[in-house]
């Protein structure tokens, strides 16, 4: 099977050896990479949208859209993006070699990667328990968005619960983090399946392509009910450099995360499909319901969810050195629940 360790090594590379700089943006403005235009960064457009982040008093400059999560870190590291927008992993990786790397935000409070299996799918059922699932991914050929990603994080988790290895009892294939490349490659049987961001699974049904196998988010593995996810984060360097204009972004994502859980459905669709851009609109119905669910009213980390984080990528070895609650959660973001 192809394995990609190297390219992990080849990423923490780019990481250590970026400079550590500061800020490059004028007073006043932010630039903002992410991965993706995944359900977890709808908060930042949301935000944009309604003009939340100019009423609280901070410009967005820059917002590219990045691809991996390893990327977000390291053009936060150069000085490229003053806030990046990625998940857990990514957050952990940058303190690990960054001891001055600090959450922002809690976007999403669920593990929101599903897998989801091709029509042509051999294997168990979804309905089958759990573990007869996980064994059913043996020899499979599964699409990730890259190595070190959530996705790939969350695919070593669940054949670790049943004795089994993405190195040596599958075959990861990094497919970037674009929805449309990803299902096409599940539609042409490029691969068996995918781990991969909502709306995937959505998508994936509402072309006749694929069904839902696995999701984290809707309680399917025991002890990821609920843990921090999706996140902005960047360094202490830059909430020094530029305390006024993170905390009015905080203020403004608090707003829109707010927003999406009082909005209409009607409203949050419209959102979503301006976000989402070609999206099949039988892929929206569930979702406003669904991210109420797992996108917080609150930018705050509770410590259990935030320990839960930890216990899952302690258990997939996928980061090294894991920082306390209290280095990487400033105090305003420290929850009591």
């Amino acid at each position: 099977m192809r394995r990609i360790v190297p390219i992990l090594a080849a990423v923490a590379l780019v990481l250590t050896g970026c400079a550590q700089r500061s800020s490059t943006t004028p007073p006043g403005e932010l630039n903002v990479g992410q991965i993706s235009n995944s359900i977890a960064f709808f908060p930042l457009f949301v935000a944009e949208q309604n003009g939340y982040f100019s009423q609280e008093g901070v410009r967005l400059g820059e917002r590219p859209r990045l691809g991996t999560g390893a990327k977000v870190a390291a053009a936060l590291k150069s000085g490229s993006i003053d806030l990046g927008a990625g998940v857990m992993t990514d957050a952990l990786n940058l303190a690990r070699i960054d001891d001055k790397g600090r959450l922002v935000a809690n976007l999403v409070d669920r593990y929101y990667v599903d897998v989801v299996v091709g029509a042509a799918f051999a294997g168990a059922a979804p309905s089958d328990p759990l573990d007869q699932r996980i064994r059913a991914l043996r020899g499979k050929r599964i699409g990730i968005t890259g190595p070190g990603s959530g996705t790939e994080a969350l695919v070593t988790y669940l054949l670790a619960r049943v004795g089994m290895s993405s190195a040596t009892d599958c075959e990861l294939v990094n497919l970037g983090s674009t929805a449309a490349s990803a299902l096409g490659a599940l539609k042409a049987g490029r691969v068996d399946a995918l781990a991969f961001f909502q709306p995937i699974a959505q998508q994936a049904a509402a072309a006749g392509i694929g069904t839902r196998y696995i999701s984290p988010a809707a309680g399917d593995v025991p002890g990821l009910e609920r843990t921090a996810h999706g996140v902005v984060f960047t360094t202490q360097r830059i909430i020094d450099k530029k305390p006024r204009e993170v905390a009015a972004f905080q203020h403004a994502l608090g707003r829109a995360q707010r927003h999406i859980h009082q909005a209409p459905p009607d409203e949050i669709i419209k959102l979503l499909t301006a976000y989402l851009k070609g999206i099949d609109p039988k892929a929206l119905t569930e979702l406003p319901a669904l991210m109420r669910t797992e996108i917080p009213e609150s930018i705050g980390f509770s410590r259990a969810s935030f320990d839960t984080a930890i216990a899952f990528h302690r258990a997939t070895g996928l980061v090294k050195h894991l920082p306390a609650y209290e280095q990487i959660v400033p105090p305003a973001l420290r929850a009591d629940t």
